[in-house]
């Protein structure tokens, strides 16, 4: 596959009103939804494609209330530039798995959270 560095780019621009941001977030959630397949095979991601989708809608629906034109709009760019870095293989699988802490190969607690924790297990 050949990697046209434009083929995702998208113009920054500004939301009329809430109608339009409304429409790009939809269509920004739909990009994301239809590329999980392709990203799952990309950086040969261990989970179904169905918890990268549940991965993405979790990530959207933090930002559900933002109730804040402008702020909508930079969340649409820096979505934007997200989805043009994965789409492109910019990325390493370790950047992508960092989105799943709980599910992480490596496990989330694989360094303790502070030195006395890791010195009273024993560990360096």
């Amino acid at each position: 596959m050949a990697v046209t560095p434009t083929q995702f780019a998208v113009t920054t621009r500004q939301s009329a009103n809430w109608n339009d941001a409304k429409r790009r977030v939809l269509a920004a959630y739909r990009a994301w939804m239809r590329g999980c397949p392709e990203i799952q095979t990309m950086y040969n991601i261990p989970f179904p494609v169905s918890t990268l989708r549940t991965r993405v809608r979790q990530e959207f629906e933090r930002n559900r209330f933002v109730n804040k034109l402008n702020v909508v709009d930079v969340l649409l760019m820096q979505n934007n530039a997200e989805y043009q870095e994965m789409m492109n293989f910019w990325k390493q699988t370790t950047h992508v798995m960092s989105y799943f802490n709980t599910e992480n190969f490596r496990g989330s607690d694989r360094l303790p959270d502070n030195f006395m924790k890791g010195f009273l297990e024993g560990r360096n």
